[in-house]
């Protein structure tokens, strides 16, 4: 008898009803059996719970320990921080990892490339360490820590190890802050010594940035501080189509989100338009995660066989079906 999983759904707002619909649908017409938990956060709860993030939530994701979220709006002007830092802060989600891939039929100027990013997320200038100095100036400390920073390089070698990658490199500007970028990187070379059949290097920010632009081929698994990181994800996934077709997961020691990445575009929300591509994609991630490999795999390969062919696309990605028609397509082809 196959087992079934207890995994929390957070639609989210504008087109996240829809693209969490079309990644759930997929997921089921994989095998994979799931009991969903379906718990509202964002914008429509706002008015009734006086927070984004109602405790339900939280319990919610608490006890499955797996959850799959949709984009949620930050509200602006209410005081409330972002959803997706909350969740992080409150669960312990160190683990920013963003896979960056070409796909066949996605426009991009590459063809070949496939690394990871790995983000750390728990510190770095986002600790949100600021002060104000009267009218004149202002500053933010900026915390590198070597338990969080030793951590996360364990887990981009773990992830190297475990999905036969063969270099891992620290990205930093050490060069210039000597001690907090300093930290991180001496703390990443000390991990590496434990990882002798996975490559280390280490490349200053700057210099990576212009590299993935010439060569992004050339690199595997890329970890980085938190705002290093932030930057760079959004840097690779513009190199092969967009924030559309990447997907994304906050991981901590017992607890996974997984989620696209991009935002909750109201302006086409219960319009069918909407790319749900990423969020598949996040319910890949979240497949591999739970230990559902064939599954995992089939997806994927279905989905490269949709965008080679070309037939049956959302309009962002050069077509003109919608959002479930979309879906139906990679499950027809599962």
């Amino acid at each position: 008898m196959s087992k079934e999983y207890q995994i929390t759904l957070i639609p989210g707002d504008g087109i996240g009803p829809e693209v969490t619909d079309a990644a759930r649908r997929v997921i089921e017409a994989s095998g994979v059996k799931i009991n969903w938990d379906i718990v509202e956060a964002g914008e429509k709860v706002m008015e009734e719970y006086n927070t984004p993030l109602p405790d339900y939530v939280l319990e919610s994701i608490s006890k499955n320990k797996i959850a799959l979220k949709g984009p949620i709006t930050t509200p602006v002007g209410k005081g409330f921080r972002s959803v997706n830092v909350a969740l992080r802060q409150k669960f312990n989600l160190y683990a920013n990892v963003r896979p960056v891939k070409t796909y066949p039929g996605i426009k991009s100027r590459y063809t070949d490339v496939d690394f990871v990013i790995i983000r750390e997320n728990t510190e770095d200038l986002y600790a949100g360490i600021e002060h104000k100095i009267g009218d004149y100036a202002a500053e933010s400390i900026k915390l590198i820590t070597r338990p969080a920073s030793e951590r996360i390089a364990k887990f981009a070698f773990e992830l190297a190890k475990n999905e036969g990658r063969k270099k891992v490199t620290a990205v930093h500007k050490a060069n210039i802050m000597k001690f907090s970028d300093g930290l991180f990187l001496e703390s990443a070379r000390k991990v590496s010594e434990s990882y002798k059949d996975v490559e280390f290097e280490d490349v200053i920010v700057d210099a990576m940035s212009m590299k993935l632009v010439q060569n992004p081929e050339r690199y595997d698994v890329l970890v980085l501080p938190n705002l290093y990181g932030d930057i760079i994800s959004d840097m690779g996934a513009g190199l092969v189509g967009g924030l559309g077709v990447v997907p994304g997961a906050n991981i901590g020691e017992d607890i996974a989100v997984f989620e696209s990445v991009h935002g909750s575009a109201p302006d086409i929300a219960g319009k069918g338009l909407a790319n749900p591509l990423a969020t598949i994609l996040s319910g890949v991630m979240m497949l591999k995660h739970i230990g559902e490999m064939d599954a995992a795999s089939r997806i994927d390969a279905a989905v490269e066989k949709v965008l080679q062919e070309g037939n049956k696309l959302t309009s962002d990605l050069g077509g003109s079906v919608s959002t479930s028609d979309f879906a139906d397509e990679i499950i027809k082809n599962l």
